[in-house]
């Protein structure tokens, strides 16, 4: 080789560029590896299992659910255990009293999510409640918690039990949809016209308008299925976010963005104009976009387009699996939606045919039945909190140190694995409601149940998204029989390419119209 293409400065740079490389691929693996076990915290990955676990998941050949009860039960006598996500140290909590001292007791040491999404290149998503830290999260929570307050629900419960009734009506007029029915894309019908009137204050019937705009870009922006490339494109955001947003990678199609900021700008200019004042998240917004104050951060269009949409959001995919889940338990397990059926039926005759927002609060059996639907079906499979102050935690078991969590470590809450685990939760697998009834709801371990979190940090919009799904099964419980059909998978085997719990093959009932 000529010696004096060794020594040329374009070799030289590029031989030090690998070398560089080399050393931060090696200096990346050993934090990952020896980061905890210097530390003497049990800790993951540790063994090749754990590897195996892990690339299989990115291949899609395991579920989320099966990788993180994995992770769970590796050391089932552990408080919690170490582990790294993309080169950032991570605790996950184990010990429901832990659980409690991070998200209630020291709340001021981890009051924030972690974020990996730019609110510059992803507006939609970056500025929304969930995302926001510090004192713009305070502000943004105290604009919109009197939007979720009781009364408030009273207020919207007409809009959203007509919502239903509409639904139940359609279904009832169309057996032919009724025979064998795929309930999570009816059931998203419903929860985008809910959602509709009560965030946006827009009027939208999704089962007459199949192809209305409003659930189209409900159906785009809540689509991260797809297998290889969605997770890659998910990793590169998580783990290199100045690289994504170098390359433009963002969450939704600009179309989406598009959409939502022109509805929140025409439904706000057409209320200054007509002096339109509506009781929901909109006029809300509104009012603290007015609020004039140097000591807080001024309210954008951006900033309130990006309320509105986590709410539609969460309130389109999240509610409306749940809906999914009770409805495919009450067809799997007859005795349940009989005892379920007869208290509905008892508040219906009370109201001489109508159920109110009062009566819908004393179904004691309907809360147990949804109760154990959000404990086998948890909405999120984790929950997590960053660091912002530095925290001693205690030993994770005998022989172990106490371990100071630094600024910018995150924990995790290992939601579903405390949910199956049946040191809380004897028979985790069965649907159970008597789990919460009032003789037994008070043997549960607190904080080991946790499907909307705890805290200051607990999801604001817990109440709605249980009022919604509650008068729903209420209305199809007096028009329907719910009955499994051939395509009924049960017990529920989890789709591998999907991010939230699905079952492999869609979740399908049969609705057998009852004489009322």
């Amino acid at each position: 080789m000529d010696s004096s293409l060794l020594s040329s400065p374009f070799t030289l740079l590029l031989i030090t560029l690998i070398v560089i490389g080399i050393l931060k691929v090696v200096t990346a693996m050993y934090r990952s590896y020896f980061f905890w076990k210097n530390k003497g915290v049990p800790y993951l990955p540790n063994s090749l299992s754990s590897l195996i676990m892990g690339w299989k998941l990115f291949f899609g050949r395991i579920s989320f659910a099966d990788h993180f009860k994995f992770l769970y039960d590796y050391f089932p006598n552990a408080k919690y255990v170490g582990m790294m996500d993309f080169g950032t140290p991570v605790v996950l909590l184990r010990d429901p009293e832990l659980i409690r001292d991070i998200t209630v007791k020291d709340f001021e040491h981890f009051p924030d999510h972690r974020s990996f999404v730019d609110e510059d290149l992803e507006p939609l998503f970056g500025k929304n409640i969930f995302a926001l830290r510090g004192d713009r999260w305070k502000e943004m929570r105290n604009t919109l918690s009197p939007s979720f307050t009781a009364s408030k629900m009273k207020m919207m419960f007409d809009l959203i039990s007509k919502c239903s009734e509409d639904f139940v009506n359609y279904l009832a007029d169309h057996p032919e949809i009724c025979h064998e029915m795929e309930t999570k894309g009816v059931f998203r019908r419903y929860t985008n016209d809910v959602i509709a009137t009560a965030a946006f204050g827009i009027s939208v019937n999704s089962m007459k308008d199949q192809d209305n705009e409003f659930y189209m870009r409900g159906v785009e922006a809540t689509k991260f299925s797809g297998g290889f490339l969605v997770m890659v494109k998910m990793v590169l955001m998580r783990a290199f976010p100045k690289f994504s947003k170098w390359m433009g990678l963002t969450f939704f199609p600009s179309a989406t963005a598009k959409f939502f900021k022109t509805v929140v700008a025409e439904t706000i200019k057409a209320r200054e104009e007509q002096n339109i004042v509506r009781p929901d998240m909109i006029h809300l917004l509104m009012q603290a976009r007015d609020k004039k104050s140097a000591s807080t951060h001024q309210m954008s269009l951006d900033d309130i387009v990006s309320q509105a949409f986590i709410f539609f959001f969460a309130g389109f995919d999240t509610s409306s699996t749940l809906m999914c889940f009770v409805v495919h338990e009450l067809a799997v397990n007859k005795d349940i939606q009989d005892r379920l059926r007869q208290e509905v039926q008892q508040y219906f005759v009370e109201g001489n045919g109508k159920i109110s927002y009062d009566s819908l609060s004393q179904m004691s059996y309907m809360d147990m039945v949804i109760s154990e639907a959000l404990r086998k079906y948890p909405p999120s499979f984790f929950i997590d909190r960053l660091c912002a102050k530095r925290y001693e935690l205690p030993s994770s078991q005998p022989g172990c140190k106490n371990v100071i969590v630094e600024p910018n470590n995150m924990l995790m809450f290992p939601v579903y694995g405390l949910h199956r685990d049946p040191q809380y939760f004897p028979n985790p697998d069965k649907f159970d409601p008597e789990r919460f009834s009032e003789e037994n709801k008070d043997n549960i371990v607190p904080y080991s149940y946790l499907p909307f979190g705890h805290g200051p940090r607990k999801c604001i919009g817990n109440r709605f998204a249980l009022m919604e799904t509650k008068i729903l099964i209420a209305h199809l419980l007096q028009r329907f029989t719910l009955k499994t059909t051939e395509k009924t998978v049960e017990p529920v085997v989890f789709n591998t390419k999907e991010f939230s719990l699905q079952p492999v093959g869609g979740f399908w009932v049969s609705l057998e119209k009852r004489e009322t």
